[in-house]
């Protein structure tokens, strides 16, 4: 449970780092900030990379390093939508 608490917090430290140098904010809505991270922790502790935890992960390698976050898929849909689909980044406004 504490490598799990500890691996969120790096994970946190690390999306805000990339959110920082990309020109995006992390979700402002902390619990759902927390759920998005959480997830991302399990998906690391599960498969060893950092996929989407909003995305499946199919076993093929070629269409999973798609998902490895930030995924290729982010920068349209933050562009588009305000936001990635995970709701991890956001535009910067």
């Amino acid at each position: 449970m504490a490598e799990h608490k500890e691996l969120k917090q790096k994970m946190y430290e690390w999306t805000e780092k990339y959110a920082n140098k990309a020109g995006y904010k992390l979700n402002p809505d902390k619990e759902a900030l927390d759920y998005v991270l959480d997830g991302l922790a399990i998906k690391i502790e599960k498969f060893g990379r950092r996929y989407c935890p909003c995305r499946i992960v199919t076993g093929i390698e070629k269409e999973d390093q798609k998902i490895v976050c930030p995924c290729v898929y982010h920068k349209e849909e933050v562009e588009r939508y305000g936001n990635c689909h995970c709701e991890l980044f956001f535009k910067a406004n």
